[in-house]
């Protein structure tokens, strides 16, 4: 540890002041020790909390509608508790999965869960420039940990809440790294587009197709895919039927983000 200071220039000073630089180095270092080995101690102790397992992960549940076929194999009506139809990576409409990854995560193919530039972008763009439009830090890996496994309430005061979301975040982070490691890409942009709910009991890309435009979803037209994409933001505000002025605004928004990629 004496090799350290041995760079440091004491030539002029005191006794005294030497071993004051010298004990504040220490300190310093000592700091840096203790700081690392509480966030490891953090890190171990969510990893060992309610997060699910390789197995849970492999096999997510969630509730498909029944669909019934006439006997010339047409379909004329479905029951569900979720309007929800499970579609396969290779039967989504190419622009749909397209504008997803333009839209929310450009750099998907590239990251493994977590996206560590986005998460500067973030805290340069978003929160020291305040530029909304800068995109989220958030992963579609991320996001769709959110949908398969939600987050709780988060209660208390200011220094609570801070600290349950860091809680949070860490095992959303987790979570997005297991499901990268348990799916390929393709499995995971499949299932976040038959999870998410688009409200109105649409429950998953192909539902939401038929509420909103009584199509198959690899029928839709360039802008009701970017008014669909759009609403992964926020369905509840830029919900077509309720808010028709903001889902255009933002459906704008998204046929721009489509046409740089």
């Amino acid at each position: 540890m004496s090799d350290i200071f041995k760079d440091f220039d004491f030539v002029g000073k005191g006794q005294p002041e030497r071993k004051r630089w010298k004990w504040l180095l220490y300190a310093l270092w000592a700091l840096t020790i203790v700081g690392f080995l509480l966030s490891l101690i953090f890190f171990i102790n969510i990893s060992k909390g309610d997060i699910p397992t390789f197995e849970q992960l492999e096999n997510p549940t969630y509730d498909l509608a029944s669909v019934v076929y006439d006997e010339n194999g047409e379909s004329f009506g479905k029951y569900y508790i979720e309007n929800r139809e499970n579609v396969p990576f290779d039967e989504l409409s190419p622009r749909i999965v397209g504008a997803l990854m333009a839209v929310e995560d450009d750099r998907f193919m590239q990251h493994s869960g977590i996206d560590l530039r986005a998460l500067l972008r973030v805290g340069f763009k978003t929160i020291l420039l305040s530029d909304d439009d800068s995109g989220g830090g958030s992963t579609i890996t991320q996001q769709l940990a959110k949908l398969l496994y939600s987050r709780p309430n988060l209660k208390g005061g200011f220094v609570q809440r801070a600290f349950g979301l860091v809680k949070v975040k860490l095992k959303e982070w987790i979570v997005a790294a297991k499901l990268e490691k348990s799916y390929t890409k393709e499995e995971i942009l499949a299932m976040y587009l038959n999870k998410f709910e688009f409200i109105n009991g649409a429950h998953g890309i192909q539902a939401a197709s038929e509420t909103y435009y009584n199509k198959n979803q690899n029928e839709l037209e360039d802008d009701e895919i970017a008014t669909l994409i759009g609403m992964l933001k926020n369905p509840s505000l830029y919900n077509p039927k309720r808010f028709p002025k903001k889902a255009k605004d933002r459906r704008d928004v998204v046929l721009g983000q489509m046409k740089r990629t």
